[in-house]
């Protein structure tokens, strides 16, 4: 075959293994994200007691990009929306983030190819810049929407 070397020639691994096999790393974490949420929705974070406190907000009484992240969680389930949002909204944005990354790897797994997520450094840097100014925001005297 003129043209063709050898290695364009050769099968991937993982497309030699059965569907199911391929789709057990997508499955795993589908399972783990999914009990997480489960448990997040049965045991209500806005109950004291039941998750320990940020060390940020106890020992300087400042908010993090992550506080109200469970309430967020705990509301996303139970389908308020506006309360996940309220709770912490770049939370909510990086539910979905993962909800279609997630579905991009199990369709790509399916099909015996591999996930390759290669962010260029304008993205990290536009993503970190946009949680500390959130953050920034948000301890702020006029950000006080945006406390969970």
């Amino acid at each position: 075959m003129r043209g063709v070397n050898a290695d364009s020639r050769r099968v991937p691994p993982s497309a030699v293994r059965s569907a199911p096999a391929r789709l057990a790393g997508p499955g795993a974490v589908l399972v783990a994200v999914a009990g997480a949420f489960a448990y997040v929705g049965a045991v209500d974070p806005n109950e004291p007691g039941h998750y320990p406190v940020c060390p940020l907000l106890r020992l300087t009484g400042l908010y993090c990009p992550g506080c109200g992240g469970l309430r967020s969680a705990h509301a996303f389930v139970h389908g308020d929306l506006a309360a996940a949002l309220q709770a912490n909204a770049p939370a909510v944005a990086g539910y979905l983030v993962f909800a279609v990354l997630w579905g991009v790897w199990a369709f790509r797994a399916a099909r015996g190819r591999p996930l390759r997520i290669d962010p260029r450094p304008l993205h990290l840097w536009t993503a970190g810049a946009l949680l500390l100014a959130f953050t920034i925001v948000r301890n702020l005297p006029f950000g006080g929407w945006l406390h969970p």
